[in-house]
This record gives C-alpha cells, structure tokens and sequence, in this order.
C-alpha cells in the first residue's frame, strides 16, 4: 500500500510540473460532460432517425448497394422481361382483393396497393375465372329454368366461353388503353393532372372485376329481382373503387370534362355488367324439341323367294 501511494504522489507531482511548464494546457475533468461532435448531437436529438433512415433508404449501406446493385431492364422479347408483371406473391392479391371488394372511403387504389407493385397476375386469372364463371352459371341458369318441360332438351352452349373471353379481356384491355391515353393527353395540356401509367390501370380494371365472380355465381337464381340487385350492389362496389381512383386523377381539369370521364367510366362498367346479365342469363331460350324416335308396334318379316 505504502509502495502504490508513493506511485501515485509522483505521478500527481509529474502532471503539476508539466502544467507550470505549459500553464495554457487545456485540461479535461472526469466531472465535466464531453462535447458531443453536432452530427451525433442531431442524432440524438431524432430517437428514431435511423428506423426512419432504413426505411426510406437513406442509409450508407443502402446506398452503396443500390449504386452498386443497378440492374437494367431486360429486353421486352425475353421471358425475363414479362416475369416482372407477374412478381407478385399471394398476400398482396389477397390485398388487393379484399380492398377491390371493400373499398376504403377517401382511399386511393393505386396508392394503397399497387403502386408499389403493379403485377397482371391477379388481372389475369381474375378474367380468366369470370369468363368461366358466367359461361358455366350461364348454362346451368338456363337448364334450371327449363328443367321439367318436356319439349326441352338440353344442349350445352360452348360458345359462350368465347364470347365471354372475348368481353371481359376487350373490356379489361381497351377500356384502361383509352383511359390511359385520354389521362396523358389531358396531362399535356394541364400539368397538374395526376397521370397512371398502363400496368397501374390495367390492374386497377382487373382487381375491380373480382367482385363479379360470386356475383355471377349468384345469378344462376332464376329469379330477376334477384339477379338486378345483384348488379346494382356488385356495380356500387366496383364502381366505387373505379371513382376514388380515376377522380383524383381528373378533378384538377375542366369539371365538365372530369364530370364526363368519371360519368362514362362508371356508364362502360355498367354496360358490361348489364349486358352480361341480359345475355347470359336473361336472354329468350328457344325450346329444343327433344328428338322423336318412331316407336315400331309391328315387325315386317321380308321372304326372299328364290
């Protein structure tokens, strides 16, 4: 102990003779705070800057590796290409579903849920299984309907399927090809238009569709009350995600002109709906006399003589 106090006195009487030697020294105190340089000083005055940094990716890191991760774009004939449209796993189509079904008052489609991701998988299909879906209920509505009358045989209508192909995908392709090249010219001659691009609508024409499918489903009910409230129940879903989407997009324009475009968006989605049920389902059905077989009461025996 005595060794460690001595040890200590000449290190205590080191430290005053360089400090009379250079009495401007600056000294430092255990007691004092040491001064925060100001970039950690801003740090901590934002607690969740860095939550915020990852998330927006602002981070050192994240830079680096997106300069240093540039892909480019593949050619448009290469499979690699059109894979892009489809990247897309299965809880954002349920997203996308449940908010095409339920739409949220005050919400924007395309910046909810597809900006983000803008795929065609879920347009796709979604067309593929309503084109099936009404040529299916389509027959069975009209088998139900006839079932019991004796002079009706039933013959499947095949044809059905490709005209229901050839509405819903017109429908879902040219309708959004117009609109998108309507949005872009009106973006030309007043600049703050909001403007889509093709994939956003396209998949906005799509996920609206959805709600059709039970619909369609449901039609098969041989009673027309029944089937026009449907319509006009399935219409204010997917007319309603249809309006808070595109009127955005044109409320800044001529209100006339915004009127007109929201109006015949709404009139193309009903002349769909309406046009399918009247065809499908409500057209006139010819009865198909079932066929005659001549019932023989007799035998005729033939003699050949020679």
């Amino acid at each position: 102990i005595a060794c460690l106090v001595m040890y200590l006195f000449a290190e205590f009487d080191d430290a005053a003779n360089l400090l009379a030697a250079n009495p401007d020294a600056t000294t430092i105190s255990i007691d004092e705070p040491v001064e925060i340089p100001k970039n950690q000083h801003s740090r901590l005055q934002e607690p969740g800057r860095e939550e915020d940094d990852e998330l927006l990716g602002t981070d050192d890191s994240d830079k680096t590796e997106l300069l240093a991760g540039q892909k480019k774009s593949a050619p448009f004939w290469t499979f690699e290409y059109y894979q892009t449209f489809f990247d897309v796993d299965t809880y954002q189509v349920l997203d996308r579903i449940k908010g095409s079904v339920f739409p949220v008052p005050g919400k924007n489609f395309v910046r909810l849920y597809i900006r983000s991701n803008p795929d065609l998988y879920g347009p796709f299909w979604i067309c593929a299984t309503l084109v099936f879906t009404i040529a299916v209920s389509g027959n069975l509505s009209n088998f139900f309907i006839h079932l019991g009358k004796p002079t009706y045989h039933y013959v499947p209508e095949f044809r059905k399927v490709s005209i229901a192909a050839t509405t819903i995908y017109a429908y879902a392709w040219l309708v959004p090809l117009a609109l998108w090249g309507f949005l872009m010219w009106r973006n030309s001659k007043v600049m703050n238009i909001v403007s889509y691009s093709f994939l956003e609508i396209v998949c906005v024409y799509g996920y609206s569709l959805f709600i059709y499918i039970p619909t369609a489903i449901l039609w098969i009910i041989p009673q027309k009350v029944v089937r026009w409230v449907l319509v006009v129940f399935s219409l204010c879903l997917s007319g309603s995600v249809l309006v808070m989407t595109f009127w955005p997009a044109v409320r800044d324009d001529n209100r006339r002109i915004a009127v007109a475009t929201v109006a015949t968006v709404l009139l193309l989605h009903a002349l769909l709906a309406v046009g399918c049920l009247a065809y499908f389902f409500d057209a006139p059905e010819l009865d198909i006399p079932a066929p005659i077989i001549p019932a023989h009461n007799s035998t005729t025996k033939v003699v050949l003589e020679q």
